[in-house]
């Protein structure tokens, strides 16, 4: 999760951080796959919330760790970062 912070906000871009970090290809995580179930453990999950807030988000890890799938990821930060409009994107 090295390199420059983007603050272009997705959830193509949500799939492929997380992506990232379980070595999956994004095409093969789901909006509504259980993240844990893949892997993802709350070190990881803190780091996307990092990562994510140093890019503008204004989020908690209590807010992603409620429902841990993309899609609600989603949409708790295009809320944060205001684009609840296009939260179905």
């Amino acid at each position: 999760m090295n390199g420059p912070i983007e603050n272009t906000w997705s959830l193509a871009r949500l799939r492929a951080d997380v992506a990232r970090l379980l070595h999956e290809d994004p095409a093969e995580i789901g909006d509504t796959d259980n993240l844990i179930d893949l892997g993802l453990d709350s070190i990881r999950a803190m780091a996307l919330v990092t990562r994510w807030r140093e890019a503008g988000a204004s989020i908690e890890f209590s807010e992603l760790a409620s429902e841990p799938t993309l899609a609600h990821w989603w949409q708790v930060i295009a809320r944060s970062v205001g684009q609840a409009g296009n939260a179905q994107d």
